[in-house]
């Protein structure tokens, strides 16, 4: 058959919750096939355009029927579940009856609609369930009797480059293995787990079955549900019989995909991370990415030589016959359509629209059964004779060792061992007839619970839901409570076995107890375990009552909710009318201090409560595991405003930035990870925790490899801001500035000072004193910061301490620091540094006004030998005994704020501005002691000297003067008045030769002609 592109549709999904509350805006069109996106930062910029083989219109224009299904509005380009599977499942679904292999996935970030598509909710099915019944309907329609159909059915996971079997209880450590098959190339997952399905529901129960084993993963930490991909596979067979009686068999292999979110791993921070590089966070995305461009330049001949990597990833080997290879390929891009994901949008956009170029050759995949098994028969012996004869490894090594030819001929063994018991797999299949796998495999699905038997039992009975970041996986768990005594929660290893066993993080083998009286429903940590339970998010302290919706959170991920039927009128009127997963998470996060409304936020705060948001879970859930493997590090969340960042700028006061503060609780020595930094150990850290839940031994690793591991580095005391208004009027300024942490608690003390000087930072007169500073535009100008010497007030930063701050010299930022003083508390710096600026325009003024010079003070850290008290505590007990000290330091008035350092920054700022006002002050003092000293001298003279002339000149010399400059503008005045009394009288001398006298036959006289000359010369 001739080339066929992958065809590839996009689809934008309505505003969600979050962004209604944010007021977001629209930012995609669609009319046709056409995509446009518009940048949200340049709204007056052409949008960006895509063309695709379907473009769906679902963000608006639509109406909810009786039954719960989204159907278009009148005259609405709306596009429903039913139209995105006619225009693509169908088509999916045709090609499986002709034979072709197909394949199905969905690409975008998290939250974008991928698995609404492919998924969908309630009785808005997506493209998966209707496909598979559409498959059983058609198939119940058929007639022929000599044509019967076999579907099975099957369902992984693939997080962290490792395999997943969903459909099985034990998954080996390590993952399944991905193995070629060395004579048709295409890869396959070993020993994985293929159902025979009958009907519809079973699907539906088994894929019920799979995002259940999916939800307990997750919650165990074992795996991050948007991190993961899914791939369900549903082979289809057709086995025909002709008139001779021989059977063929038309096989079609179906590749549902939900891909992991596509939006990138924000790498701020995360630069320079020794160990970045091995977080496997995107590698199998990127793989794809790289794959998708591979095949596009071959179909498009742009290049012709080009290997497509599809080994680079599980994912991508898995994929290979979907892309490029023998199958028909759909492709959905999921969009949000909110400004607040531009960025993320128009990378989806990008990607499918490179998708769209590649070309694949299907085939119809049909063969007699007797020659499929004949073959595997020959295929069988061939792999004997060559484990026999020790593998198929060249007996001149080509330039091997011995060593790598012996691992080389086991790495043959094995895949010949593990391709033979493959083929003996496939033998034995068809042994036992279809109907005796499908009758094993249904009486095996009976056995699964599903949520329908026990829609009635939720009417009557209370029972504990399931929360996940992750909706799809939210209220798949579900415990009852007994209906009256005590229901247990903690570890299966526990004796007796609890009723709700949960495993994780901070799970302890008897948790806690909840206790059901007639619907009066108490809870209980188990006294003495030091189990950790969280009610509506504070912490559980003896025994609570529970009211119908309130949140419960037993160790750090296990999050459900207690429905109560029989007690509903106890729920809080406030609450919405379904709890999510971002509900509960907010809750804590006010609990911990965090402000969650919306209300009055700009963009940038909005940015930096989500990310709050995101990242609490993830520091409670590593220092769960730091207590855990005994790490003796504590983690915390630190809000740090733009005061109090090193090199920040006051004038950027939204700009807070979200970091993770590590904590060594031995030697009490810090870190500050920035948030791309900390996701990407976080990561990290739940591999380890994961290979220790696999029975490894990780309390001896090498401590480069240890994520918890750092070297010291200088750790930031704190900051102080110098304001610079000082410097727009020519005035020097010497001040104690605070030192004061992300919190705004002060930690010490800094002498600093500003003084206007020449280029080479000798200082320059206080003549030099401005009104106005517009006189001091277009001038070259120079300044001299000094910073003279320090008072800290933590003993531990006695090893040494230092100052970094950045500055604009010549036009460049150039970054500065003091030299380190050693063991002392009391540094004395006595630095300095002249600034130049060559022409000073009006921005240098306006930050002369509003921005400073930030001070970064910081200590230099050591690793050193702890208390020898402290080392016989462990990780827990370390961290409960810091959260004491925290606690009494709060109770003494300790300022807890994370915000607290742009109070601390506006405290400076005002300390400035009446520095720079005393100083005003002082100079209008001087004019006025000089006016009065005029006044006393003008009083003193004898009547016929008191001429008003010279009077007002010396008072208005004075009042327009700059202090010691007065002098010297006298002078000049008077030599001026002087030169044009001697010009006026010339020219009034010329004119009076030239016209009579006045009426009273006199000249005008000669003060008169003073007060004329004065008022001129004043006005000029």
């Amino acid at each position: 058959m001739p080339d066929e592109s992958v065809k590839v549709a996009v689809r934008v999904r309505p505003f969600n919750q979050r962004e209604k509350d944010r007021q977001a805006k629209l930012i995609i069109k669609m009319q046709g096939q056409m995509t446009t996106i518009t940048n949200p930062e340049t709204p007056n910029e052409e949008p960006k355009s895509f063309s695709f083989d379907y473009s769906y219109w679902s963000h608006d224009g639509f109406q909810e029927q009786s039954d719960g299904v989204l159907v278009p509005a009148g005259g609405s380009n709306y596009a429903s579940q039913r139209r995105v599977f006619e225009n693509l499942g169908q088509g999916v679904l045709d090609n499986a009856f002709e034979g072709y292999n197909c394949s199905l996935f969905a690409y975008g970030q998290t939250g974008s609609g991928k698995s609404y598509s492919m998924v969908g909710y309630g009785n808005n099915k997506g493209i998966v369930p209707i496909t598979c019944d559409e498959m059983f309907k058609t198939m119940d329609k058929n007639t022929d009797p000599n044509k019967r159909f076999e579907v099975t059915f099957s369902m992984l996971e693939i997080y962290n480059e490792q395999v997943r079997d969903l459909l099985s209880k034990d998954n080996p450590k390590g993952g399944l293995n991905v193995r070629q098959n060395p004579k048709l190339g295409y890869f396959y997952v070993e020993n994985l787990k293929r159902v025979p399905v009958g009907s519809y529901a079973e699907i539906e129960k088994r894929t019920d079955q799979g995002t259940a084993s999916r939800t307990v993963a997750s919650t165990n930490m074992n795996a991050t549900s948007s991190r993961a991909h899914t791939v369900v596979t549903i082979t289809f067979d057709q086995i025909i019989k002709n008139e001779s009686g021989s059977e063929t068999k038309k096989s079609s292999v179906m590749n549902l995909v939900d891909l992991a979110g596509s939006e990138r791993a924000d790498s701020t921070g995360a630069t320079g991370d020794r160990l970045k590089e091995g977080a496997n966070i995107n590698k199998s995305l990127s793989a794809l990415g790289n794959v998708i461009s591979a095949l596009a330049d071959l179909s498009m001949g742009t290049k012709k030589k080009i290997m497509v990597p599809y080994r680079d990833s599980v994912l991508t080997k898995l994929l290979q016959n979907a892309l490029g290879g023998n199958s028909k390929t759909i492709m959905i891009a999921a969009l949000s359509p909110a400004d607040i994901n531009y960025d993320e949008t128009l990378s989806t956009l990008r990607y499918a629209d490179r998708a769209k170029k590649i070309k694949n050759k299907a085939v119809v995949n049909e063969n007699p059964l007797d020659k499929l098994i004949r073959e595997l028969k020959e295929e069988n012996e061939k792999l004997k004779r060559a484990m026999e004869s020790g593998g198929m490894v060249m007996q001149e090594g080509a330039g091997l060792s011995p060593e790598e030819l012996e691992k080389m001929r086991k790495q043959m063994e094995e895949d010949i061992r593990a391709q033979l018991m493959a083929n003996q797999a496939m033998l034995a299949e068809n042994d036992q007839s279809w109907d005796d796998k499908l009758a094993e495999a249904r009486t095996e699905t009976e056995k699964i619970e599903t949520g329908g038997a026990d829609s009635k039992r939720k009417s009557k009975e209370p029972y504990l839901i399931n929360l996940n970041e992750d909706p799809m996986l939210s209220g798949v768990i579900c415990h009852f409570l007994k209906n009256s005594g005590e229901t247990t929660v903690g570890r299966k290893d526990a004796s007796p076995v609890p009723d709700i066993c949960l495993s994780g993080l901070s799970i302890q083998k008897q948790h806690a107890v909840i206790f059901n009286n007639k619907g009066v429903i108490e809870i209980e940590s188990v006294s003495g375990s030091g189990s950790k339970t969280k009610i509506n998010g504070l912490p559980l302290t003896g025994r609570k009552a529970l009211c119908h919706k309130d949140r419960i959170l037993f160790g750090s991920n296990h999050m459900y909710v207690l429905m109560n039927p029989l007690k509903p009128e106890t729920a809080d009127s406030s609450l919405p009318k379904e709890i999510t997963w971002e509900f509960a998470q907010k809750e804590i996060a006010q609990v911990k201090g965090f402000a969650t409304g919306s209300a009055g936020l700009s963009k940038e705060q909005q940015i930096v409560q989500e990310q709050v948001l995101e990242i609490l879970p993830m520091v409670s859930e590593v220092n769960a595991v730091s207590e855990e493997l005994n790490k003796q590090k504590s983690f915390e969340v630190v809000l740090i405003s733009a005061a109090a960042q090193e090199g920040g700028d006051i004038t950027q006061s939204n700009a807070s930035k979200v970091t993770v503060k590590m904590k060594n609780l031995l030697n009490g020595n810090t870190w500050l990870w920035e948030r791309g930094k900390f996701i990407t150990r976080r990561y990290l850290i739940q591999e380890l925790y994961q290979k220790f839940l696999d029975g490894e031994d990780v309390s001896h690793i090498p401590k480069e490899q240890d994520p918890f591991w750092e070297p010291t580095e200088d750790v930031l005391i704190g900051t102080s801001n110098l304001f610079l208004q000082s410097l727009s009027y020519c005035l020097d300024f010497e001040d104690t500035l605070n030192i004061s942490d992300y919190k705004g608690q002060e930690e010490g003390h800094v002498k600093v000072k500003l003084e206007p000087c020449d280029p080479k930072g000798k200082p320059i007169d206080e003549e030099a004193f401005v009104d106005d500073p517009r006189e001091l535009l277009n001038k070259p100008y120079n300044f001299k910061l000094t910073i003279e010497n320090a008072n800290i007030h933590k003993s531990r930063f006695s090893k040494g301490i230092l100052v970094k701050y950045s500055v604009k010299n010549n036009g460049k930022v150039e970054e500065v620091k003091t030299p380190t003083v050693k063991n002392t508390l009391t540094p004395t710096f006595n630095h300095s540094k002249v600034i130049s600026i060559p022409k000073l325009k009006q921005e240098n003024l306006d930050f002369f006004e509003s921005g400073c010079i930030t001070l970064s003070m910081y200590g230099i850290q050591e690793d050193t030998l702890p208390d020898p008290k402290l080392l016989k505590l462990n990780t827990r007990e370390l961290r409960q005994m810091e959260n004491m000290e925290n606690s009494q330091a709060h109770a003494s008035g300790r300022r807890g704020t994370m915000f607290g350092n742009e109070i601390a920054s506006d405290t400076s700022h005002l300390k400035t501005e009446v520095v720079l006002l005393q100083r005003k002050y002082e100079r209008l003092q001087q004019k006025e002691r000089r006016m009065q000293q005029i006044c006393e001298e003008w009083s003193k003279k004898p009547a016929e000297e008191k001429q008003f002339e010279p009077f007002y000149r010396a008072v208005s010399a004075a009042a327009n003067s700059t202090g010691t400059r007065l002098k010297t503008r006298v002078q000049m005045l008077n030599q001026v008045l002087q030169g044009q009394k001697y010009v006026r009288q010339m020219a009034m001398e010329k004119s009076a030769n030239k016209k009579a006298p006045t009426s009273n036959g006199k000249r005008p006289s000669s003060a008169e002609n003073n007060k004329t000359e004065s008022s001129a010369c004043v006005l000029q």
